[in-house]
């Protein structure tokens, strides 16, 4: 049977931080430099637990641009040094070298091993108008053992990102038939082919590869790199989309060179041999074909059996626990709805969204913020930069400090991708470049330092 407590505050009631996390450390950095108590609350039972299950996959950034100013400001008195500004870390790397020795500065304004269950107002359900502004926030949380806590907050910063959702195989958003029954078969994350096992259950066979972004780039190049050292190793891309200009990426026009040269790679195991891809596909549903799997799109087409699928169609956000929030959300995106536009793909498919803070993501329920990734919804190519900025502006206005609340101090490097009809092809638009009018030179503005790693480091 588990025990039941319940911990308040007075007028000093923490700004509560879910997840420890790149940008939730960053949060709970800034917070600490304005002279604010936080409180980062994360699941795992050590700081990035996300990031340490893509820790072999290497950041399309490098040191330089992937630390956080008030974190380093928080790290320089332990004698902590950056290391190589030019170096590409992996994920092991971001979390040995600055994510954890982060949260040990942190200290005990960070938790582990608690899951947040629910936020609301304190005595107020989503419905209640009364008195509503006026009570604080109420942070409901399970405890490893099985323990609930209630804490009392003044503000909550949601920065628990996307990575425990990821986006099913089925194109209606929904898994396809016999996607979960298969799941032996399917994983959702970049494989590590180091590690000797999970190299085993690739090598020598033929893996089915779902998503055109960054992630399956970087599946693709693993696996082309396996295919040249074992035969009959090969890959199938399954893209819902045709192939264009836009397919492999910035390549050489990414302001972030290390990501364009992922699509560059993809390109090459495709025009090598060792990946075909297979376009317009929408998958339906999984057959069992022994102890193989074939994919049926929703136009009738079978493709030949495959061993493996690597499925990499992005991430939703988990919105359950926020449910007695008032929330305002794009219908779409389940992004903030003032940001949505900015970052919809249905509209534009280039790496460049405007600058944006506190304005942005701001809800109808005054004092709580989606942060970092689970800011963006469902929308893809989240850098952590904006994350970085985006905390910056809300702990800004959380301190009153409105000037540095509303003004914004980043600009973000272009994939060099422009232009086209978003989420489906449209040549003409594709063309004529309507449709796409993201790349549009944005204001002129301070440049800061931040961090990119999408879902999966790439």
């Amino acid at each position: 049977m588990s025990n039941t407590s319940v911990s308040t505050t007075d007028h000093q009631q923490p700004v509560v931080v879910i997840g420890a996390g790149p940008v939730g450390l960053a949060a709970a950095a800034h917070l600490v430099e304005r002279g604010a108590e936080p409180l980062v609350l994360e699941a795992g039972q050590s700081a990035a637990t996300a990031v340490r299950e893509w820790a072999h996959v290497r950041l399309f950034s490098p040191w330089a641009e992937v630390t956080d100013p008030a974190a380093e400001k928080l790290l320089a008195s332990t004698g902590w040094v950056r290391p190589d500004g030019t170096a590409y870390p992996t994920g092991g790397d971001w979390v040995e070298r600055y994510l954890q020795p982060l949260a040990d500065v942190l200290g005990d304004k960070v938790r582990y091993g608690v899951t947040v269950t629910g936020v609301a107002r304190a005595g107020r359900d989503r419905i209640v108008d009364s008195g509503r502004e006026e009570q604080p926030f109420t942070v409901h949380i399970e405890t490893a053992d099985g323990g609930e806590e209630r804490i009392t907050a003044r503000a909550v910063i949601d920065a628990s990102g996307t990575w425990s959702v990821p986006g099913p195989m089925g194109a209606n958003g929904i898994p396809a038939l016999g996607e979960k029954s298969a799941s032996d078969r399917i994983t959702y994350r970049v494989p590590d082919l180091k590690d000797p096992a999970v190299r085993a259950r690739y090598a020598g066979k033929r893996t089915a590869v779902v998503g055109s972004g960054a992630s399956a780039f970087t599946a693709l190049a693993l696996l082309a790199d396996l295919a040249g050292e074992e035969a009959d190793t090969h890959a199938v891309w399954i893209l819902r989309r045709g192939i264009g200009d836009a397919t492999y990426g910035g390549g050489e026009a990414d302001q972030l060179p290390a990501r364009g040269a992922l699509g560059l790679r993809a390109k090459a195991a495709v025009e090598q041999g060792h990946a075909s891809a297979v376009t317009g596909f929408r998958t339906e549903a999984v057959e069992r074909d022994g102890d193989r799997l074939v994919l049926v799109a929703e136009d009738g087409r079978r493709l030949d059996a495959v061993d493996e699928v690597v499925v990499l169609t992005g991430f939703r956000p988990d919105l359950s626990f926020l449910s007695e929030l008032r929330l305002g959300l794009d219908e779409r995106l389940q992004a903030p709805t003032a940001l949505a536009p900015l970052i919809d793909p249905n509209v534009h498919s280039c790496g460049t969204v405007y600058p944006h803070g506190v304005k942005e993501l701001s809800h109808p329920e005054q004092g709580v913020y989606l942060a970092g990734m689970k800011s963006y919804g469902r929308a893809p190519t989240f850098l952590a930069m904006t994350g970085y900025e985006q905390v910056r502006s809300i702990t800004a206005a959380l301190a009153g400090d409105h000037e540095a609340a509303e003004r914004v101090e980043l600009t973000l490097p272009e994939t060099g991708v422009c232009g086209g009809a978003g989420l489906f092809d449209e040549p003409d638009a594709a063309r004529s470049g309507e449709g796409g009018g993201c790349c549009a030179a944005p204001a002129t503005l301070q440049i800061g330092i931040g961090a990119p790693a999408a879902s999966g480091g790439c």
